[in-house]
């Protein structure tokens, strides 16, 4: 259980972390930009946003991936587990085959 509990945190502090830095760039991109003449200038207003949109995209592909690597992580966890049985029965049946049968001796006549 330790691992899922580290993951789970570790996607918190991400998705905390990505929305602070959203924060900032939003906060950056209201900024307003003054030419020579006190105006505000709205060529460069497009431009923040456009940012933030791709920071956002780039913020929602990053959790993607970390989540698509938890589900691999743990499909891969589900795959071992079960060579691991397999393996363990196996040696199981290794063991029955060699494991001394009173009865058969007794049959065969070997053993009184």
């Amino acid at each position: 259980m330790q691992p899922e509990i580290s993951s789970a945190s570790s996607l918190r502090t991400l998705v905390f972390v990505c929305s602070i830095s959203l924060q900032f760039i939003y906060g950056f991109s209201n900024g307003t930009a003054s030419g020579k003449n006190g105006k505000v200038d709205d060529s460069h207003g497009t431009s923040h946003h456009g940012t933030g949109t791709k920071v956002l995209i780039v913020c929602v592909a990053i959790v993607a991936v970390v989540l698509f690597s938890l589900f691999l992580f743990k499909l891969w966890q589900k795959k071992k587990q079960g060579e691991q049985y397999a393996q363990e029965e196996q040696y199981a049946r290794l063991l029955k085959l060699f494991e001394e049968d009173d009865e058969l001796e007794v049959e065969l006549g070997l053993r009184d």
